[in-house]
């Protein structure tokens, strides 16, 4: 299986910029199946954090109001090129997803 998170970290100006896109189904616990007019459960990331050499640098919380696949950019200082940055999630069922990335 692909990585469910594509990450990529751009360095400028002394400033990081990450854009990020995620896998995942993200649903509100609101719509119906079609076919048999059942709820759908709620499934959606609750938080989305990004470290840089054990720092947090960004932290999201979520909640069932972002689309499917979500899509997330921010702008740190202090990185520089070669430098790793780890952007993990976790979902209101448990389930939870991370990655590293070097800035270029």
């Amino acid at each position: 299986m692909a990585n469910p998170i594509k990450v990529r970290a751009r360095f400028k100006e002394d400033v990081t910029e990450v854009k990020a896109l995620i896998s995942h189904p993200m649903e509100s616990g609101r719509r119906k199946d079609k076919k048999t007019g059942e709820t759908i459960p709620a499934h959606f990331i609750q938080e989305v954090v990004c470290t840089w050499k054990e720092k947090e640098v960004m932290k999201a919380l979520w909640s069932g109001g972002i689309s499917k696949n979500p899509y997330i950019a921010f702008r740190f200082k202090g990185a520089d090129k070669g430098d790793a940055i780890r952007l993990s999630w976790t979902d209101n069922k448990g389930e939870s997803g991370s990655t590293t990335a070097e800035i270029k």
